[in-house]
């Protein structure tokens, strides 16, 4: 049978040696001919959450099909291994901006559809909220896929203004003006209206509506004014709060009365053409999106009975995006982008007709459904701390056993104190005894141990002797309980007591800082070696030195059930491990933060032709150290003449070498021009 052999690290029970390394033997694939590609699209969830972009191929690596699951597939494992050749940097963020493209067709053709289908009279017309993903490149990718749509821009504030006014360059593109204004924001935003651009300034809050008419007077320019209504209607899951009656945005029933006065004041009822309102991102469940189009459509209404002609009903974000395909989570959906759309059309146009109104023209902001999809996160496993025992055969205790490749046994000497004693018959036993009553033994064993060591009653040899004792108890359980449904609780316990951590070589608060802050679920998984079957499960820990920089909730898409692990391969001594993390484009990258100092990613941009080649049209160099540094404030100069004076100082002292000291010196000057993160 052929093998692969494995270092494991963990504490030893031999008296001479409390720190020995175990060699310890796995079955390779070739021990599990019934594990399959498919087994894997299956564990990991592929199909569900991969919106035809993401599949597996028949030797195991992961392929992304940007232009949907008919057109040219790309090997992601052969990218990254090419790339590497190149110099490209672990972990490294990947966009494929194709994927941008067949999103934003997708949305557009769902709309039309669906006003063909209903005889809606209005059109469509997208814009991207800017705040999602305010990177360049995907800023100008979202443009260049937007053109045959017209697709426009969102912006909350003067940055995000100035970019969509810099960028946008066709006359027909909107741009939508959120947030909170000042006199400068409201007077740029003008101006550019006056040159000629198309904008809408969307009134957040009633003070803001006569800076407004002011300032248009003065530059005598005809405004386009939106206001956001504050609906009643609220959405539901993370973002709930930023909807109905108590949001932060947004103008009340009475305000807006109110606000249709002043127009009238100011002669301006024709400039309010555009009504707005948001019920919150990544709404999970359909229903409070038809009461919220309804809710609007009827404040419309009502305003057109005052006058008021409403050209554009801006229904802003929400159209969430299935990261889990669980439909019962914050991280899920229960509709489809078609039944999304349809619910808008339908609603809007049943509302309109009833009150003999007019259509109005549909702006919707749907930025994470244009770019989730469009960007990984691909990083290396760098080690590991394994927990579970995993043998191949029944496991002997008797030194030289030929079906284990640890050469020692337990040493159960005469002194050895009675409970760890006892731990060991438990074990010896496991086959015999009944499962309940082995798995209660094991547990109320374990606490009785840890009590006795911290009161002194064991010593640290005996501690590990019962720890090493347990690990093999509860491992041999685990597998003598797997499969079978009247021990499933039990099975569960021991599966997340055992699961091993991988140490991985990423930031989750720069590069997944909604994994930790939301408990947001993003597809992980191997990107290769799913030819094979994943025999051992574990959380993933990143470099930072917090204790929350870990991820461990992950979708069983057996039983359809948030865990604390995931299933993963054996690590191979000599051979990288690559995780990816899925569906990364919408947020992540703007709102991680530099704990540790660990900053940007290398990131690259990949399209692929109609051959199925592929070209980095972009490759961003991530944060070097000193770039951190000199964010906090250090600067190069001084720190190289610290560390100088130092290594003068030790050299004097004869404690460095004139040689050594010029070594650490020229290291240190490496490190600051480095890479924040490990090198493979």
């Amino acid at each position: 049978m052929k093998k692969e052999t494995i270092l494991k690290n963990k504490i030893a029970v031999l008296p001479k040696d409390l720190h020995k390394t175990e060699e310890v033997t796995f079955p390779t694939s070739e021990n599990n001919p019934k594990w399959t590609i498919e087994d894997s699209i299956k564990a990991y969830g592929v199909n569900i959450w991969g919106a035809d972009f993401f599949t597996l191929n028949s030797k195991g690596h992961v392929e992304i099909t940007p232009q949907g699951a008919e057109g040219p597939h790309l090997n992601l494992y052969k990218i990254i291994t090419e790339l590497g050749k190149q110099n490209t940097r672990l972990p490294v963020l990947i966009r494929f901006p194709d994927i941008i493209h067949s999103q934003m067709n997708k949305l557009v053709t769902c709309f039309n559809q669906a006003i063909q289908e209903y005889g809606y009279q209005g059109r469509y017309q997208g814009v991207f909220p800017i705040k999602v993903n305010q990177q360049s490149y995907v800023i100008k990718d979202i443009i260049k896929s937007g053109g045959p749509y017209g697709f426009g821009l969102e912006v909350g504030s003067k940055p995000e203004l100035l970019i969509a006014l810099a960028l946008l360059d066709e006359p027909d593109r909107i741009i939508i003006c959120n947030g909170f204004k000042d006199t400068e924001y409201i007077q740029t935003a003008l101006l550019s209206l006056k040159a000629g651009m198309r904008i809408f300034i969307v009134v957040e809050r009633l003070e803001e509506l006569k800076i407004i008419l002011q300032i248009a007077q003065t530059l005598k320019v005809k405004p386009n004014i939106g206001f956001r209504i504050k609906l009643n209607t609220q959405g539901n899951g993370k973002w709930m709060e930023s909807s109905g009656f108590k949001s932060k945005f947004g103008l009340t029933a009475s305000e807006i009365v109110q606000g249709v006065e002043i127009l009238k004041e100011y002669s301006s009822l024709e400039n309010l053409n555009l009504l707005h309102f948001h019920i919150g991102s990544q709404v999970p469940s359909i229903h409070p999106i038809k009461s919220a189009i309804r809710e609007a459509a009827r404040i419309m209404t009502e305003l057109y009975s005052f006058g008021v002609q409403i050209e554009y009903m801006d229904v802003g974000g929400g159209l969430g995006v299935d990261y889990d395909g669980s439909g019962q989570s914050h991280s899920s959906t229960n509709y489809s982008t078609q039944e999304y759309v349809n619910d808008i059309v339908y609603h809007l146009q049943s509302i309109c007709d009833e009150n003999n109104s007019p259509h109005p023209h549909i702006i919707s902001e749907s930025g994470r459904f244009l770019v989730a999809h469009s960007s990984l996160l691909v990083f290396n496993v760098m080690n590991a701390n394994l927990i579970e025992k995993k043998l191949d055969s029944d496991f002997l205790l008797e030194a030289g056993s030929d079906k284990t490749t640890i050469k020692e046994k337990f040493q159960i000497e005469p002194n050895t104190h009675a409970f760890v004693k006892d731990l060991y018959e438990i074990y010896k036993g496991l086959k015999k005894n009944p499962v309940s009553e082995s798995f209660n033994d094991l547990i109320e064993k374990k606490k009785d141990i840890h009590q006795l060591f911290i009161y002194g009653v064991l010593s640290l040899k005996e501690a590990a002797l019962a720890e090493n004792i347990y690990c093999m108890a509860a491992s041999r359980l685990k597998s003598l309980t797997e499969g079978k449904e009247d021990y499933e609780e039990i099975f569960q316990a021991l599966t997340d007591e055992l699961s091993d951590i991988y140490f991985s070589n990423f930031s989750v608060f720069q590069s997944l800082p909604d994994s930790w802050a939301l408990g947001h679920m993003f597809p992980i998984m191997p990107i290769h070696r799913l030819d094979e079957k994943p025999e051992r499960r574990a959380s993933l820990a990143d470099l930072t030195c917090d204790s929350d920089g870990k991820i461990a909730h992950f979708m069983n898409y057996d039983l359809w059930k948030n865990e604390k692990h995931l299933m993963v391969h054996p690590l191979q001594k000599g051979n990288p491990y690559y995780m990816a993390a899925f569906l990364t484009g919408a947020y992540q990258e703007i709102l991680g933060d530099m704990h540790n100092l660990f900053g940007d990613t290398d990131a690259i941009h990949v399209s692929i032709s109609k051959n199925g080649n592929y070209s980095v049209d972009h490759h961003v160099e991530g944060d070097s150290i000193y770039d951190m540094l000199k964010y906090v404030g250090y600067h190069k100069r001084d720190l190289m003449e610290k560390i100088h004076q130092k290594t003068e100082a030790a050299v004097l002292n004869e404690k460095l070498s004139r040689e050594e000291a010029g070594r650490l010196l020229k290291n240190y000057s490496q490190a600051l021009s480095g890479y924040t993160y490990l090198a493979e």
